[in-house]
């Protein structure tokens, strides 16, 4: 079977990836390992609740604001199906995502070939991605959409003696009195210590470094809120512990309990000891790069857990190679949200719009600004109407902006959702037509937020008058004004307790003076930029 684009994983990347490319009339195929879509989920998370929020009751009408807290619905013109029909739970189960993902590829009628595990890709001139049924597709490109389905085990000494995260038992009663050690310190960590409070007798969760909280740092993917009852009853003396260190070693007694050397980060202990009588890893997960052949494998980042990828989102060592999902979190690692379905839906579809500029010749869609009128006055309403609005710009937070061009003829165009590292090539290849400047338009929280606990009244405040946001922490707009790749000048909008970026004194007026100074002013001092 010969086809255009061959999409791996059968998940919700693949699902979102094979939708663009149904309403584009493009030759694809979707493979699939399991029976159904988002197999994944058939065995993950091992506690069976989501930690992507649902928010069904938001107070919005509008639907494009209602996907800034619907973290589970993928992306389609219809709007259909929507994964907030599917349950009330602010944090649903994963079977629920299962019914919802198989809904989607039904209502989109999209071709999808389940029950296929491809076991050997290789690339004579086409990429030939062969199943374990023996039969093989052909494709001129690549769209990987697998996740991270190996489990990442640390090099430690003794690691294969202990227990995983995905195949441990989940029933509390098999902890009953016993001591155990959590190797990890995520939410999977967390999350299997939080299970086992009311059996184990002790329960010590280790990792080196400090615990990052998602609600300090704003990345999702740091310790949530829903998994950290466990700190209470180590901070209130309830027997359990957070050890912050490293382990070094694991090995077994002969009565079968464990040893584990610890290194501990903060204490002037060397080494310690410690008796446990079961050991689990949850450590995460890893990208499985062993189906491709020598000539066509990836290369690997980050300790060899997930491919590396241009700002493209394609293998930069095997062109035509791209990838779709939560292994695209490289892109952004800890800082924003490509690894988890209210990011990379957007990020897939960034994707796609490359890909038909590359391979189709279709131009990034825009909208010019009228000419006829202020088109300055239009470029700072588009900017306010969009911030107010795009949940692109709100989930993928400094990853994803807004293009506002200004071409050689004064003519203003809007270019929605660019990856911001791939703008500026785009501009310097023509994707967006001439261009004499052009301007950033995104949401991003201040350059120390993650260093402020935002609970604390101490810390200096801006008085209510300000309007020039440079010394947000919080979420706000930022635009920034570049000449060739250069940065010239930006702008912050001051923060918002409502997120609402529309007052015309604090926030209209002071970006209306900023774009009417700067479009046509010339170039700052090489090498700075004004903030304003």
């Amino acid at each position: 079977m010969s086809v255009d684009y061959l999409v791996v994983g059968g998940g919700p990347a693949g699902l979102q990836a094979g939708y663009f490319l149904e309403r584009a009339g493009r030759n694809y195929l979707i493979v699939e390992s399991g029976d159904a879509p988002g197999s994944f989920f058939t065995r993950f998370p091992r506690h069976r609740k989501l930690i992507s929020i649902n928010k069904v009751h938001t107070g919005w009408d509008d639907p494009e604001l209602r996907l800034r807290n619907d973290w589970n619905s993928l992306l389609s013109e219809e709007r259909s199906p929507l994964f907030t029909h599917y349950t009330p739970r602010y944090f649903p189960a994963a079977d629920d995502m299962l019914r919802y993902l198989a809904d989607f590829a039904a209502t989109h009628r999209l071709a999808v070939r389940y029950g296929t595990r491809i076991t050997r890709i290789t690339r004579p001139d086409d990429f030939v991605a062969e199943d374990r049924h023996g039969n093989r597709y052909l494709a001129k490109r690549l769209i990987v959409a697998t996740g991270v389905s190996r489990p990442y085990i640390p090099p430690i000494e003794g690691a294969e003696l202990a227990e995983r995260y995905d195949t441990v038992p989940v029933d509390p009663a098999g902890f009953t009195g016993q001591r155990v050690l959590i190797v990890g310190r995520g939410n999977s960590a967390f999350e299997t210590a939080d299970n086992l409070v009311e059996t184990a007798a002790v329960i010590h969760v280790a990792g080196p470094g400090s615990l990052r909280l998602a609600w300090r740092t704003h990345f999702v993917g740091h310790l949530r809120a829903v998994n950290n009852n466990f700190l209470d009853t180590y901070q209130l003396k309830s027997q359990n512990a957070v050890l912050d260190g490293h382990i070094q070693r694991i090995r077994r007694d002969e009565d079968g309990s464990y040893r584990v050397s610890v290194s501990f980060d903060r204490v002037a202990e060397v080494v310690k000891e410690i008796r446990y009588d079961r050991v689990i890893l949850a450590t995460g997960f890893r990208f499985d790069a062993s189906v491709f052949a020598e000539e066509c494998r990836p290369e690997l980042t980050i300790k060899d857990r997930f491919p590396a990828q241009t700002d493209a989102w394609e293998s930069p060592n095997v062109p035509d190679l791209y990838f779709a999902g939560t292994i695209t979190q490289v892109r952004d690692f800890k800082k924003s949200t490509s690894g988890f379905i209210h990011g990379f839906r957007y990020g897939v579809r960034a994707l796609h719009r490359i890909l038909e500029f590359r391979y189709h010749g279709v131009p990034w869609p825009r909208r010019p600004l009228e000419k006829s009128g202020d088109v300055i006055a239009g470029a700072a309403d588009a900017v306010v109407a969009r911030v107010n609005s795009s949940s692109a710009l709100w989930q993928q937070f400094a990853f994803l902006g807004d293009a506002l061009v200004v071409g050689p003829d004064g003519e203003v165009r809007y270019h929605e959702e660019i990856p911001v590292d791939h703008l500026h090539r785009a501009v310097a290849g023509g994707v967006l037509g001439e261009v004499d400047h052009y301007y950033t338009v995104t949401l991003e929280y201040g350059a120390d937020h993650d260093q402020v606990d935002p609970f604390d009244v101490s810390v200096p405040r801006l008085p209510q008058s300000d309007t020039g946001g440079l010394d947000a922490r919080y979420l706000h707009p930022v635009i920034r004004r570049f000449r060739a790749g250069r940065l010239l000048d930006e702008h912050h909008m001051t923060e918002n307790l409502e997120n609402e970026w529309d007052d015309e004194t604090v926030h209209r007026a002071p970006l209306l003076a900023y774009l009417r100074d700067r479009t046509g002013a010339g170039d700052t001092v090489p090498g700075t930029a004004d903030r304003t």
